[in-house]
């Protein structure tokens, strides 16, 4: 279980590895089949679904690319208030503020067509371990500071106020080599964090 303070938001009880097993088996993907399709071991797989281990955001992204799975589908989904507003403070948050990248979530949930995201990379990060791709497409606009994206092959950099569209099943990753927290809001349709 995980409980953790991010930015006043308290995610309680948070039964990840319970999840990541959910989606397997409603898959029918052995352990196995699950590891060979990622970079983990089967019994590294394993500890996360028995809750032993605390998968990583780039861990839990690869497993949630390998069950073809949203990655904020492995989060608890807290009612909120109104099912059509987010209001400051309720967002459902991935990531660790300052040490990884941090995703917050702006519609209150992935059920729908289109998803919008808040993205904060902390100087000196990158968003994967190895550009990765999904089969929605993305549009991403920097509201503050800069960045390189690394998309198919070729590194563009960004500027804030700087937008990009990111084709479908197109391998990318964020880098900040600057000195400060990069800032991107981004769509993706149809949702895959």
């Amino acid at each position: 279980m995980i409980e953790e303070k991010l930015f006043g938001v308290i995610m309680e009880e948070i039964n990840i590895g319970a999840k990541v097993q959910e989606f397997r088996k409603a898959r029918g993907i052995s352990l196995r089949e699950l590891a060979a399709n990622t970079s983990l071991s089967a019994s590294m797989l394993s500890q996360v679904e028995n809750s032993s281990v605390n998968p990583s955001i780039n861990t839990l992204k690869s497993i949630a690319e390998a069950l073809q799975v949203p990655l904020f589908k492995f989060f608890k989904d807290d009612p909120l208030p109104d099912k059509l507003i987010v209001r400051k403070g309720q967002y459902k948050i991935i990531g660790k503020e300052g040490k990884e990248v941090l995703y917050k979530l702006l519609t209150p949930d992935v059920s729908g067509m289109i998803e919008f995201c808040l993205m904060e990379i902390p100087a000196g990060v990158t968003s994967a371990d190895v550009p990765r791709e999904h089969s929605g497409e993305e549009v991403a606009f920097v509201i503050s500071g800069e960045t390189d994206i690394y998309l198919s092959g070729e590194i563009y950099h960004l500027n804030e106020g700087d937008g990009m569209k990111i084709p479908p099943f197109s391998p990318h990753r964020w880098i900040n080599c600057s000195k400060k927290t990069v800032k991107v809001i981004f769509a993706v349709t149809p949702p895959s964090f």
